[in-house]
């Protein structure tokens, strides 16, 4: 009907029955709340990169393709004074990765095409654009050289395999069934990418003018991120892991200096544990590089530190930090290294000097996850110490902003004023609280209706976020507001286990999973009944990946909640870690050995075991392409709540990856089966609210 009424007012107007704000009058009467299509009017910033001398910031603005169903991006440019915001490439072109020559003349970047992903220069002054390469694979990890004439990157190798198995060959004009694949590599397939192809990423240069692609390293390892240039234009440093066990040992990276002329590869750490994110000082005498000492924990901080070119000298910069440090850039003088962290669910960046001396730069980062309100972001700097940053609000996703040492932050996009500017959101309020198993303190949001009134009886939500090593922030989120929009309270925290608080919170669930993040909830669930504007007998519940696992964990622990959505589970921790994509990562880090030497600790852990205590209604959701958290492990719990004749409902989503939400129709579906499970369960009905 509203799509209905939006048409006749639109052809009204045509008409001229109508007056010409009577369509926008229209839609925001039928609007008011934000629903289900106003997720495909959602557009948010990437990826912002400040030009040499500070003036311009280039990003990539993603908006949702309603006819291809895909997130789509194109670069814009902003001045930093907020003037000149426009376009810089070409409407139907995804373009990605924008990077600024050291002159600032020219813009590099990876653009889609029929053939594939390739990669770009735009000239600033004119707005020509030359096509450089006739790549095999996408390109990834662009940087350009120091004097402007060369650039950097990374693209995967396919390796040359003989058959396995001699056949006999088709007659001519036959049709024969497509040979079998014989697996044999450890990494087999990847969340997002399926079934990988035998081969390496590898690392190559580029003249900026065009040509032929270089390629620089060759050895059966993986080369990934991004290569950093030393000034003198000779050498490249990256992260990577060339050890022999790299396969069964996935976390130790080593940081390399790799020769662009003859490409010989020397490694310049060598402790056990991961070494990566590297950055390299203006003269070009020290490195920074991130990481840590393994203890093969589930969480471990990862820490700032600073060596000598030939990787002597290594010393910590973060020493009682406490916060995992990411993408640290050397300031123009080499003096200080500017970073992002996470710190109590909010994303900020930071400074140290050589001395430890810590300072915040700017905080409000992040708004890039878009589905639900994890902390992310990205930040570039300036010679002059300008950083550009994505800017998040718990109303808006991701913007473009600016801060400087002795200035006020300014944001200079709004994305999306012309979509919220007409619609309501839900109110989002930080609030702490104590667990009912050892007094910890937890902090948690509380998302209201638009309409909030207090005198009123809830339903209420609670989600629950996934990793289980990650962290939700006041932050927009499309899934909590399109819940709270339909009527429910929302709650969402941030239990034991969470990072941006530390090494010792973080790592509370370490064999422990789940545990006492089942009490942290719990308790956050009182806390907010405690209020008065709750129902208590309308509690609701659902989470994605580590989100599922607690909500499956939930139901087979009580009966308070009316209902469940358990999206992308784990079910039976022994089937996981002989199915997952990062299986070798997961029986090293998240129990205490083999599934078939600690058959007892793997199911104490999963929520199988306790499926016979089950009596609350459960929907499961995956996707049928997810290599992370197999719908295997959804079909166990869906099969074992028929076997007990409890209502339940399995929720394939074709094609979709563990990110469920990737594509926009599929975020809207996720939450329109989520809210239409909870409605036949004592839920809000459409008209309710």
């Amino acid at each position: 009907m509203r799509t209905a009424r939006r048409l006749l007012v639109g052809l009204f107007v045509l008409l001229g029955v109508l007056g010409p704000h009577a369509a926008s009058a229209q839609y925001a009467q039928d609007s008011l709340n934000f629903d289900l299509e106003h997720v495909f009017d959602l557009e948010y910033a990437t990826d912002p990169q400040l030009s040499s001398d500070g003036n311009h910031v280039v990003y990539a603005r993603t908006f949702m393709d309603k006819r291809a169903d895909r997130r789509s991006t194109r670069l814009w440019m902003v001045g930093t004074d907020g003037t000149g915001h426009r376009p810089i490439t070409d409407p139907d072109t995804r373009a990605s990765q924008p990077r600024w020559s050291p002159s600032g003349d020219r813009v590099a970047y990876v653009a889609a095409t029929e053939d594939g992903a390739e990669i770009y220069v735009r000239w600033m002054d004119s707005g020509q654009t030359a096509r450089l390469t006739q790549l095999e694979q996408s390109p990834g990890g662009l940087s350009w050289g120091p004097d402007g004439e060369r650039l950097a990157f990374t693209m995967f190798v396919e390796a040359q395999d003989k058959p396995f198995a001699k056949m006999p060959s088709p007659p001519e004009g036959a049709d024969w069934a497509e040979r079998p694949d014989v697996v044999t590599q450890t990494y087999y397939r990847s969340d997002g990418g399926g079934y990988t192809e035998k081969g390496y990423t590898q690392v190559f240069t580029l003249p900026a003018s065009g040509g032929t692609p270089r390629q620089i390293t060759s050895a059966p390892y993986d080369h990934g991120g991004t290569p950093k240039w030393t000034p003198d234009g000779e050498t490249l440093l990256l992260s990577a892991n060339r050890h022999e066990d790299w396969r069964l040992d996935p976390l130790n990276t080593e940081v390399y200096a790799i020769d662009v002329e003859s490409g010989s590869v020397t490694p310049l750490t060598s402790r056990q544990g991961p070494d990566g994110d590297v950055a390299v000082s203006p003269d070009g005498e020290q490195v920074a590089y991130t990481g840590f000492d393994d203890r093969e924990q589930g969480y471990q901080v990862t820490k700032l530190y600073v060596m000598d070119r030939d990787g002597s000298d290594s010393r910590l910069l973060t020493e009682g930090f406490g916060r995992d440090v990411q993408n640290p850039t050397f300031t123009a003088d080499g003096n200080s290294i500017v970073f992002q962290y996470d710190d109590e669910g909010s994303t900020k960046i930071g400074r140290v000097t050589m001395d430890g001396e810590r300072s915040v730069v700017a905080t409000n980062v992040g708004g890039t996850s878009i589905g639900r309100p994890y902390t992310s972001g990205s930040f570039s700097m300036a010679s002059n110490g300008r950083v550009a940053y994505t800017h998040a609000t718990p109303q808006r996703p991701a913007d473009v902003a600016v801060a400087q040492p002795g200035q006020e932050p300014r944001v200079l996009t709004s994305l999306n004023d012309d979509l919220f500017g007409q619609i309501k959101t839900g109110r989002v309020e930080e609030f702490t609280y104590e667990s009912s198993y050892d007094g910890k303190t937890i902090e948690g949001w509380i998302v209201k209706p638009p309409n909030f009134d207090a005198s009123k009886d809830y339903p209420l939500i609670l989600e629950i976020h996934g990793g289980p090593f990650a962290a939700y922030g006041p932050y927009f989120s499309a899934e909590v507001q399109l819940y709270a929009a339909a009527g429910y309270v929302v709650l969402y925290t941030n239990p034991r286990g969470s990072t941006s608080y530390g090494q010792s919170f973080g790592n509370a669930i370490h064999h422990d999973y789940p545990g006492h993040d089942y009490d942290d909830l719990m308790s956050g669930v009182d806390a907010v009944l405690e209020r008065g504007y709750v129902d208590a007998d309308r509690l609701f519940v659902t989470g994605g990946s580590g989100g599922g696992v607690l909500t499956s964990w939930i139901v087979g622990h009580t009966d308070r909640f009316r209902a469940a959505v358990a999206a992308k589970p784990v079910i039976n921790w022994y089937s996981w870690v002989l199915t997952a994509d990062m299986y070798p990562y997961g029986a090293k880090y998240w129990f205490p050995g083999m599934p078939w030497n600690h058959r007892d600790h793997y199911m104490d852990r999963s929520p199988l075991t306790y499926v016979d205590e089950v009596s609350t209604p459960t929907m499961l959701m995956t996707g049928t392409e997810d290599y992370r958290t197999p719908m295997s492990e959804a079909e166990q719990f869906y099969q074992a709540l028929k076997l007990r004749e409890v209502k339940t409902a399995l929720v394939r989503v074709p094609g979709a990856s563990h990110g469920i939400a990737a594509r926009p129709s599929h975020l809207a579906a996720k939450a329109a089966h989520v809210l239409e499970w909870f409605q036949r369960h004592g839920g809000t009905s459409p008209n309710e609210e």
